[in-house]
């Protein structure tokens, strides 16, 4: 009698089968010739689970559902990953040189021998349905990877102890060793690493014993590999010969760039390097392409929020700012802004310091002060080009902002950015650095003031109550909420609860009624009010919004809010 006929008749005794089931499952046997075991799970007959339990009894071999549990990552990323997702076997436990591994087929000896000889343990073999041993492992995916950097890094440091046994390194030395293998492959898997995880920064920090590898993701820093300290000079100089800059300057700020084009994917990559107490420190910036390539409608505006955006920046002329911090999403939503106009009949031109996205179509010029290529030089020159839209990196005098407002009135779409904390401050900004009212008044369209605020992740979100000693900090009237979210952390997310991030904003159009307010002078309270009255929504208002629909926590709101009351 088979193992297959076996089964069936004990799911038949156990009644998980009827005499109808086999039959049926006979003719698709007969039909298809997959094994009956299989057959009966695609027909839904019974589960893997009822065929493993039972041939775990047949071969009295302990059964294990691997789903609920959590083992220990060093212990799994034992077995290779590729073994383990081809043979269906997962490690879950080690202890007094025992290791306990699930399998799905205990019977597959040259599978357990290979095992035995990469992990030199005994092996304690427990069952498990092969579904679950898959998904688990798909769980561990980013620990494998990180392993695999880790071991790699691990053979450049046995390189780096060698060569600092030398009476010195020439810059020789540095050029050719930041060319050899280990290095370059050390170095890109420090790359590939950031982007799996999304990352926007890479920091790589020396210190008295450790080169600290850290990585923005969703605006936080958070901690990657610490390398010897010894490999810190072949790690930079690598970097260095990617970005086009002086390896032998060690002494003086640096700064660089070096694109990869991965899977597809364009991606940018701005490099600074600056001398410290222990070495040089290096902060690549990760430009992604695909981030623009969402679309305007994409970047989390809400409905209202974005329709506004929409009108002002279809128009023929005017001048459009974009305000708040560093970081807060400005220049993504100024490039997105123009690739959703650009078109073979507009002459775009930018001015920017530094040039962070390069678009097809439009014309970009990098400032550089010290040869006298400032803002305010070229948008001279600009104007003598024909251009129908300018992009102005950022406003930092008088000069520069009273050319483009006079290009704005002279039939061009100026967009800009300014550092202030809300719309309406942009406006007494403007004021405070000399700018005219009436010239405000007439050529201001629209202010937009945003904030990025992580994203809950989808897959581990949960309903939580509502913090009342968190919900005391926002404004009164804003404190009508019934339910938030909390994101308990899984791998999708890093275990962080976030994965993402999105855009809370508040819009401000100029209307009549506002351009009297400005030639008059009014104070920020007084144009907020008109504004507030006239439809626009705070960022407080646009961040509770997205607190209700679960789409950030209340935390993440108040990071990035002032308390503004109208």
């Amino acid at each position: 009698m088979s193992q297959a006929q076996t089964v069936v008749e004990e799911l038949i005794q156990l009644r998980k089968l009827t005499q109808e089931d086999v039959a049926r499952a006979l003719s698709e046997f007969q039909r298809t010739r997959l094994p009956m075991e299989h057959l009966l799970v695609d027909l839904g007959m019974v589960t893997e689970r009822d065929i493993i339990e039972l041939r775990a009894r047949k071969a009295r071999v302990p059964f294990c559902s691997v789903e609920p549990l959590s083992p220990d990552p060093a212990v799994v990323i034992l077995i290779p990953e590729p073994l383990a997702m081809d043979r269906s076997v997962i490690a879950l436990e080690r202890n007094e040189g025992v290791l306990t591994i699930a399998m799905a087929d205990v019977n597959n000896l040259a599978t357990l021998d290979e095992i035995r000889r990469l992990v030199r343990l005994r092996l304690n073999v427990v069952m498990a349905p092969r579904g679950e041993i898959i998904k688990k492992l798909a769980e561990y995916r980013d620990h494998y990877k990180s392993a695999a950097v880790e071991q790699l890094l691990a053979s450049v440091q046995d390189q780096g102890a060698t060569l600092t046994r030398r009476m010195g390194l020439s810059l020789g030395d540095l050029s050719d060793i930041a060319e050899q293998s280990v290095v370059v492959k050390a170095v890109n898997l420090l790359l590939l690493h950031a982007l799996l995880k999304r990352a926007s920064d890479i920091h790589i920090v020396p210190g008295s014993r450790t080169l600290q590898v850290k990585y923005r993701v969703d605006g936080v820093l958070i901690a990657g590999q610490a390398l010897p300290i010894t490999i810190a000079p072949n790690v930079v100089s690598r970097i260095k010969i990617m970005a086009r800059m002086d390896i032998a300057e060690r002494r003086l700020p640096q700064d660089g760039s070096f694109r990869l084009t991965i899977e597809g994917r364009e991606i940018d990559l701005r490099v600074a390097t600056t001398p410290t107490l222990h070495g040089e420190k290096v902060v690549m910036r990760i430009l992604d392409k695909q981030g623009l390539l969402l679309g305007l409608e994409n970047l989390g505006f809400s409905r209202e929020n974005y329709l506004r955006v929409r009108r002002n920046i279809r128009r023929p002329n005017g001048i459009i700012l974009m305000v708040g911090p560093t970081g807060s999403g400005k220049t993504t939503t100024l490039y997105s802004a123009l690739s959703a106009i650009n078109s073979d009949t507009k002459n775009i031109t930018t001015v920017e310091d530094p040039v962070e996205y390069q678009i097809e179509g439009i014309t970009q010029i990098q400032v550089h002060n010290d040869i006298g290529l400032t803002f305010a030089n070229v948008l001279r020159s600009i104007l003598r080009q024909d251009p129908d839209v300018i992009l102005v990196g950022e406003i930092r005098d008088l000069e520069t902002t009273e050319i483009a407002i006079r290009s704005s009135l002279t039939g061009h779409l100026v967009f800009a950015t300014l550092h202030t904390n809300d719309a309406v401050s942009a406006i007494t900004r403007l004021i405070d650095m000399g700018v005219e009212p009436f010239l405000i008044s007439s050529a201001l369209r629209c202010v937009v003031s945003q904030r990025l605020v992580r994203t809950l992740c989808v897959r581990c979100k949960s309903p939580a109550p509502v913090d009342q000693e968190l919900l005391a900090m926002v404004p009164g009237w804003l404190r009508d909420i019934k339910q938030t979210w909390h994101g308990k952390g899984c791998p999708a997310c890093f275990n962080t609860g976030f994965r993402g991030r999105t855009v809370i904003a508040e819009v401000l159009e100029v209307s009549e009624a506002m351009r009297r307010k400005v030639v008059e002078r009014a104070s920020s309270q007084e144009l907020a009010k008109v504004a507030v009255d006239e439809g626009m929504r705070l960022l407080f208002q646009d961040g509770m919004s997205k607190v209700a629909e679960g789409i950030t926590s209340l935390e993440e709101v108040l990071t990035v809010c002032d308390d503004m009351t109208v």
